[in-house]
């Protein structure tokens, strides 16, 4: 992404807010305290993200997962030094999809992995199930201690998890994501966060569409001018840079 020079700075009116940092974003530059940020990484499982998981058997491309997981890894790195909480979402049901919803719910019908777990019977009880290999994380992306892990049912980390309850006690009200889908569950949290009054960015390049190329532009382009704002990894690493270097 082309950092713009001299860009309007969106600034959450908090006197408590201690020292921020200024991240480069469309369509306005945004400030954020570290302390009051989080990073959410969500569903980086094999599911997601590996030859051989849900989206690859259902027929998604995941071949060019590889440089998302490398960029995130990197924002990771830079949100643990800086001090801004990591939280990851691995999303699923257990293996019997009792939590997935019956044919009264519209998960049931929607859902690609039951879908195609209805078509490949075989595949029963191993996409998306809590404690198959589908649903672990990659093994680039494993939390450390101090890192959160939530499970989640649906597309939105808010849906039916304690993600809200946990951000406001810890005082956060900056989200930075990153994780695949771009345009089903890393733009579904966002939304949600939004109704909730959270400021969430999406870092471009540490995403992934499950989809053709247009379900990523399209998930950014409503992002950016509805929802909340578009960086990069990059752009995230160097604001975050500045101020670990005046304390070294």
């Amino acid at each position: 992404m082309k950092i713009v020079e001299n860009q309007p700075v969106v600034r959450r009116q908090s006197p408590e807010t201690g020292a921020t940092v200024t991240l480069s974003a469309r369509p306005e530059a945004i400030a954020f305290a570290p302390q009051e940020t989080a990073l959410i990484v969500v569903d980086m499982q094999n599911a997601y993200a590996s030859q051989g998981g849900y989206l690859d058997l259902a027929g998604f491309d995941v071949s060019a997962t590889a440089p998302v997981i490398a960029n995130i890894k990197r924002a990771i790195s830079a949100a643990r030094a800086a001090g801004i909480r990591v939280i990851f979402f691995q999303n699923g049901w257990d293996n019997q999809y009792v939590e997935a919803g019956g044919q009264g719910s519209p998960n049931w019908h929607k859902s690609n992995a039951l879908k195609t777990m209805r078509k490949r019977p075989e595949l029963m009880g191993k996409l998306l199930a809590k404690g198959d290999w589908d649903y672990d994380l990659v093994d680039e992306l494993q939390p450390q201690p101090g890192d959160i892990v939530i499970p989640k049912p649906r597309y939105s980390g808010f849906f039916n998890t304690q993600l809200d309850s946990l951000l406001r006690s810890y005082g956060i009200h900056h989200l930075v994501f990153t994780g695949i889908a771009t345009n089903v569950c890393v733009e579904s949290t966002l939304r949600d966060g939004f109704f909730l009054e959270y400021f969430g960015v999406v870092l471009a390049d540490a995403t992934h569409q499950a989809g053709p190329q247009f379900a990523q532009q399209a998930a950014l382009y409503n992002i950016e001018t509805f929802f909340g704002w578009v960086s990069d990894v990059d752009s995230f690493c160097d604001a975050l840079i500045a101020p670990l270097s005046q304390t070294a």
